[in-house]
């Protein structure tokens, strides 16, 4: 113990030293973290126009590291594994300045976010025009882009008034979007789903001032959007893009009004934005008339002329029908307002919240219930032709139309790490209708006289459920990555109709026959789908697309028929009953090569091979067939895009369609389930297949405020499948029945396109905007086996200035011209209208806080020979006054004040011309209270830094 004691003495001088050391080389208190061995480095490059640059080759070095990678398409670099904190990064990318820039980090800071990282073009990639600032309309692969402060609304406007403005759109006043001739069908606020997608939702709602982009995006969908892999069709989308400094924020709109005939709309709308977190609640309830009334939130800013059109366009005058499925398909023709007319009471209920959990996991959730209780009259005339003479027939009814819809989705998206990727996602949907309606029926001519007094009833309930889960691989080289996705959806649709229709032939008052019959049907369809992608980078600016997918979809169809007598006994009639199941298997096995990835790419191209197997199985239990037929496509896959400048480009994009035959059209025995028109299939029809062919070009002239856009598409259809309609006589040459058969057909094609120009003066206080689409259907068909071809042209000219050379003048003139004319080669007679409409609205701003809004339409028509008033002037006003800076008003509107307006739809089809009337209880007043309340504030980033955005807006 002593010896012990005597070392501790003579060794303290030594501890007490080595504790004075160690206390002068450690950090006091808790507050300082040791430093740590590796740490995780991220940021972004941009261009000078603050767009992220994608394929820039980054080095990093230290004492210690030396890695290199390249930014994805985003702009976005991420480093891992970085030991030391102070190190060196070299920028290098064609067309722009190498920059080589020196970092010191905090040592303690495991994940490191860099401020932007601005390259600077190269002297000799300069254009020789030099414009000032960024152009309002930038081009990008996919995406139009307009920088939303070159367009000057009033205070407290909504996007919906700021889109106006934008060269190429349209905006109606019930809130459809239409871009350089395309209409937009789902909206987004930085790049993620907003209000369920809702247009009209987010445009009528959201306030201007928050807005520093609008983009419209072709969107290929989720997976393409982060693998790059595009495969089908487009569908365009509305990006909001955010301002930094006006990202968070608290919206309620709130509005009501009442009028005459019992005509009301109120509406609740509130919203929560913060960063890529938002959360929205939208309630609604209306009675009013189809087409005409303005059933926004808007305050009465947008006044319908005479139609289902806003201020702009040309009053709906192109209605009716559209281009059928394919080259035999008709096409339709209007007057002075097209619509299905009528009286709508509607509402409904929309919740959406989008939040991060954590660092890793997103979610999204959506409900949406709506109902509409639609009542209308209906006038019809029909001419149906054949080899044999014309058949008129005159259709009077009454229909009640009740329509219930629920839709619940989730989604949950998961960063696993920074190299795998979860998305999942549920959704729930539910439907009903109840439809009944009384009609009287008339036919006469050289075949058949019948009249027939009717009245039906019909009930549909529609379960559907489903899911979606994609997961994506990134591996450590660049752009090299991988990803699977895998749906299902579940569908059991149920309906019963009831029939009772009394049949009298040459007198009303003999009785023919008597049909008094249920239909129930059931119809269970299961669809899944499988994809796998997989892409290889080739080069910095090159890589290969692998892309393989299945998709079975199985039907489970009956429709029972049953006979009813006077005491509503039931019997099953076999012979009017049909039971059936099938399943269509089909598979894409794609190979594609791309090249032109830098944004600095002028040439963009792909080129490719997809083949196409498929099955289509299944067995007719009613009638003892079954079928099983094995087919194999090949498709070209051709995009080339020329980017002349960021405001300058043209783009060429083949697509092929292989299109199986349903399975009815292929059953070699004949369906009797409606003997007034027999089926007979045919089971040697082959694949339809479909050669389309866009061109879209556009070109924006920054310095004269100049842009102008033109779009073109063909479509060739091999072996279009068609039906034969045969008409059946007996020995006395009366007509029995019809029967419909199928055949393929070959020469189908249809042709067309649409051009835009505008022109911005004088700081676009005027805006000059002439607009025009063609289209051309060369259509083949058949009756009584006898080929016939129809041409159908569609001519719409448009010339639209808007005026608004000051605060308190807004005039908006329109003039436009549409012709339609259409011939059968089997057919007597030809369809010639033209339609002349003279619109014009504005608004006059009173003492700043009280304007008076107008909309005139006056159409002068001819080729319609419904009885009705065929050169209206439709006259809509309101006159307005605004509290609290524009965040309240008071409106009282007056729609179809000379009671004018017309519902009347020409619908031309290959061998069938149908003239429809409906019902337009359209004079009504209403006085309008709306109130506005907003509070908007920017986002912060990390560390006092500002927040990183990806190219869509989203925040990191």
């Amino acid at each position: 113990m002593k010896k012990l004691l005597l070392r501790l003495v003579l060794l303290s001088p030594f501890l007490c030293l080595a504790t004075n050391l160690y206390a002068q080389n450690t950090p006091r208190g808790k507050n300082v973290p040791p430093p740590i061995s590796t740490r995780e480095i991220s940021g972004i490059v941009k261009d000078s126009t603050d767009l992220g640059v994608p394929g820039v080759t980054i080095r990093l070095t230290s004492e210690r590291d030396t890695l290199i990678t390249s930014t994805n398409p985003d702009g976005i670099f991420v480093f891992k594994n970085v030991k030391l904190a102070t190190y060196t990064m070299s920028f290098t990318m064609m067309g722009y300045k190498q920059q080589i820039n020196k970092y010191k980090q905090n040592d303690a800071i495991p994940r490191v976010v860099m401020d932007p990282v601005i390259l600077q073009p190269m002297a000799n990639t300069l254009d020789e025009v030099v414009i000032k600032g960024a152009p309002s309309i930038t081009y990008k692969t996919d995406t139009v882009e307009y920088k939303a402060s070159d367009y000057i609304v009033r205070e407290n406007a909504t996007v919906d008034e700021l889109l106006k403005k934008m060269e190429g759109m349209e905006v109606t006043n019930d809130g459809t979007l239409v871009h350089q001739g395309n209409n937009v069908t789902k909206a987004k606020i930085n790049g993620k789903t907003y209000a369920g997608g809702d247009i009209a939702t987010a445009i009528q709602n959201l306030p201007a001032e928050i807005v520093d982009k609008i983009q419209i995006v072709d969107d290929y969908g989720d997976q393409a959007a982060r693998t790059g892999i595009k495969d089908g069709d487009p569908e365009k989308i509305l990006n909001i893009v955010t301002r930094t400094d006006k990202s968070v924020g608290n919206s309620a709109n709130i509005q009501a009004g009442g009028g005459s005939n019992e005509r009301y709309e109120s509406s609740l709308f509130g919203t929560r934005l913060n960063g890529n977190q938002n959360l929205s609640v939208n309630l609604r309830l209306n009675n009013t008339v189809n087409g005409v009334a303005n059933t926004g939130t808007t305050g009465g800013e947008a006044m319908g002329n005479g139609g289902g059109g806003g201020g702009r366009g040309n009053g709906g005058n192109n209605g009716g029908g559209g281009r059928g499925g394919n080259a035999g398909g008709g096409s339709g023709s209007g007057n002075s307002a097209s619509g299905s007319g009528g009286t709508t009471n509607s509402g409904g209920s929309a919740f959406s919240y989008r939040d991060q959990i954590g660092s890793k996991v997103r979610i999204n959730t959506n409900y949406r219930y709506n109902f509409s209780n639609v009542n209308s009259l209906n006038s019809s005339l029909s001419e149906i032709y054949s080899t044999n003479g014309t058949i008129f027939s005159t259709n009077e009814s009454e229909r009640d139309n009740k329509t219930r819809n629920h839709n619940f989705n989730f989604e949950v998206e998961a960063d696993i790490d920074s190299n795998n990727f979860l998305r999942i996602t549920p959704e729930v949907t539910f439907s009903s209708t109840n439809n009944s309606g009384i009609s009287s029926i008339g036919q006469s001519g050289d075949l058949i006289t019948q009249n027939q007094l009717g009245s039906n009833l019909n009930k549909n309930t529609r379960p559907n459920i489903g899911a979606t889960v994609f997961y994506q691989h990134i591996f450590s080289k660049p752009r090299r990555n991988l990803s699977l996705q895998f749906s299902f959806n579940s569908a059991n649709q149920e309906s019963e109709q009831e029939r009772n229709t009394k049949f009298y032939k040459d007198d009303i008052n003999v009785l023919d026959s008597l049909v008094h019959r249920l239909i129930a049907r059931r119809n269970l369809t299961s669809n899944y789908r499988g994809s796998f992608t997989y892409v290889e980078p080739l080069a910095i600016n090159s890589q290969l697309e692998f892309n393989g997918q299945v998709n079975y979809n199985g039907y489970d169809n009956r429709a029972i028929t049953s006979d009813i007598d006077a005491f509503d006994n039931r019997t099953v009639v076999d012979a009017l009953s049909n039971i059936y199941d099938y399943s269509f298997t089909q598979a894409r096995i794609a190979l594609n090569y791309r090249y032109g990835l830098s944004n600095t790419s002028k040439v963009r191209f792909s080129v490719g091979l997809t083949g196409v197997p498929a099955v289509l199985s299944g067995t007719k239990v009613s009638l003892g067939t079954t079928t099983h037929r094995n087919s194999f496509n090949l498709i070209p896959i051709a995009r080339f895009q020329y980017q002349f400048s960021k405001t300058h480009s043209i783009q060429v994009n083949y697509s092929g369609n292989a299109q199986e035959p349903t399975f009815d059209q292929i059953q070699p025995v004949s369906d009797v389930s409606n003997p007034q028109n027999t089926i007979v299939g045919n089971p040697d029809l082959k694949v339809t297949f479909n050669h389309t062919v866009n061109l879209n070009y556009n070109n924006y002239i920054a310095n004269h405020k100049l842009n102008y856009s033109v779009n073109a598409n063909g479509t060739l259809i091999d072996n279009s499948v068609v039906s034969n309609m045969v008409q059946i006589f007996n020995n006395n040459n009366e007509l029995l029945r019809n029967e419909t058969r199928y055949v393929n057909m070959n020469g189908g094609y249809r042709v067309g396109g649409n051009y835009s120009i505008n022109k911005q003066l004088n700081n676009r206080k005027y805006n000059l905007a002439l607009s025009g689409n063609v289209n051309y259907i060369h259509g083949v068909s058949m009756s009584n086996n006898i080929e016939s071809i129809t041409n159908t042209w569609n001519i719409t000219e448009r010339f639209g200035p808007r005026i608004n050379p000051n605060e308190w003048l807004e005039v908006n003139p329109n003039v436009s011209y549409n012709i339609q004319k259409s011939n059968n080669t089997i057919s007597p007679n030809r369809v010639n209208t033209q339609t002349w409409a003279l619109n014009v609205d504005g608004r006059f701003y009173m003492w700043q806080s009280l304007i008076f809004g107008y909309s005139a339409s006056k159409n002068f028509v001819s080729g319609i020979n419904a009885n009705i008033t065929s050169n209206p002037l439709v006259i809509n006003a309101y006159l307005q006054k605004e509290f609290f800076k524009r965040r309240a008003s008071v409106t009282f509107q007056a729609f179809d004040i000379l009671k004018q307006n017309n519902f009347v739809n020409l619908n031309v089809t290959d061998l069938m011309k149908t003239e429809t009337r409906t019902n337009a209880l359209s004079r009504y007043f209403m006085l309008r209270v709306n109130v506005r309340l907003q509070k908007w504030t920017g986002a912060s980033g990390r560390n006092g830094r500002q927040m990183m955005r990806r190219g869509d807006g989203s925040f990191y």
